[in-house]
């Protein structure tokens, strides 16, 4: 195991009615001017937007609204975003909604106090050295970014996807998780955001570091959980406790819990990110087909975590050939995607025909020649990916 610092300050507020706390949530932490950003129209059909301004008011907190955020957000409401946090002199932002919605908020966070674009952060130009406070409220568990310091982006020029990292500044100061808020999740939404949470822990359980089995089985256990209130949650949508299980699940696998200690790898998100900036195709539903190919890659060159991924979480039976492990492995993972309604393949995704060279060219501009931890992968290699994933 490495050396590692751990710094997770995020309160954690879970449970049935918990959004009736937000407004002494952010009296709690200082608010004195809250800007409330948000997606489409569901958190305002469903009341959640009403009753998170009613709580505002009860506690005497100024705010205004930032709606319209996109799945795959993009900087235009970044930039739409810092001009009015400027303008009403916000002091704390309050993303209601899923990853799209919290990264936004946190892309805002950063920039509204920084004299430059905000776009240097993600482009690893500068540093994020102070960002206003983010808080959450949660509805779409997948992307774990109620509980990381990282936000993701798309700059439409150029479509390039790509990600910041700041523990320190941007994890949110809190997170009101109600299960009950994703009961009317669509199954297509649901199923993206289980294989978004198991991509986080996959990213970080393929490593080549050793004896970190203290995470290896909190990955495991994890992924165990995961694969069983998924199929819980698929047959009955109002189930609580499977949605209780599911939510939390999203939060462990990217708050840096299952990492520590460890070398991650990443590449598979790096490829999904080039095929969603691109093609604007679901994240998690991108993963689904991404990860399964990333893997049979790896069955043939470095099939060791691979094969005790298969043993541990697919129950395949240990075998002096670590291949054929590591391919029943695969083959059940594929299976599991398939029977939550995911797509494992390009044409499943709805890309019939996906221009590779494009995406090796993005890939190649945004990450440089080499991508990856447990195999570093040449251009050449992620090439192979992309078409083992037809």
């Amino acid at each position: 195991m490495n050396n590692f610092v751990f710094y997770s300050p995020t309160e954690f507020v879970f449970g049935r009615g918990t959004e009736k706390q937000t407004g002494a949530l952010l009296q709690k932490y200082g608010a004195k001017k809250v800007m409330i950003v948000y997606g489409g129209g569901s958190v305002v059909r469903s009341g959640l937007l009403n009753r998170i301004e009613q709580a505002l008011k009860e506690a005497h907190i100024a705010y205004c609204l930032l709606g319209g955020v996109q799945p795959n957000p993009i900087d235009a409401k970044v930039y739409e975003g810092i001009s009015l946090c400027r303008q009403e002199e916000v002091d704390m932002l309050l993303a209601v909604g899923g990853g799209s919605v919290i990264d936004t908020a946190k892309a805002i966070a950063a920039g509204a106090l920084y004299d430059g674009d905000f776009w240097g952060f993600f482009a690893g130009k500068v540093q994020v050295e102070q960002a206003l406070k983010v808080a959450v409220v949660l509805t779409i568990p997948a992307a774990g970014s109620e509980g990381s310091g990282n936000a993701v982006i798309t700059k439409v020029d150029g479509l390039r996807k790509l990600g910041v990292r700041s523990p320190e500044h941007l994890r949110p100061v809190f997170a009101v998780m109600n299960p009950e808020l994703t009961f009317t999740l669509p199954p297509y939404q649901t199923a993206s955001g289980v294989a978004d949470m198991m991509a986080h822990i996959m990213e970080r359980y393929f490593t080549n570091t050793e004896e970190v089995e203290i995470s290896d089985r909190l990955c495991e256990g994890t992924l165990l959980a995961i694969v069983k209130e998924a199929k819980r949650v698929m047959a009955d949508p109002e189930n609580y406790d499977a949605r209780a299980n599911l939510m939390w699940c999203g939060t462990v696998a990217h708050n840096g819990t299952c990492g520590v200690g460890r070398v991650e790898d990443w590449s598979s998100h790096a490829l999904e990110h080039e095929i969603s900036a691109i093609y604007d195709v679901t994240h998690g539903a991108g993963l689904a087909v991404v990860f399964p190919a990333w893997m049979t890659w790896m069955a043939e060159h470095h099939p060791h975590k691979i094969a005790q991924f298969a043993n541990r979480v697919w129950g395949v039976a240990e075998s002096e050939d670590l291949k054929a492990m590591a391919f029943e492995g695969i083959a059940r993972l594929k299976a599991f995607f398939t029977s939550i309604g995911l797509p494992v393949t390009f044409r499943e995704l709805g890309i019939a025909q996906p221009d590779v060279d494009r995406l090796i060219e993005s890939l190649r501009q945004n990450k440089g020649e080499r991508l990856g931890e447990y195999v570093s992968l040449t251009m050449d290699d992620c090439r192979e990916i992309y078409h083992l994933a037809f």
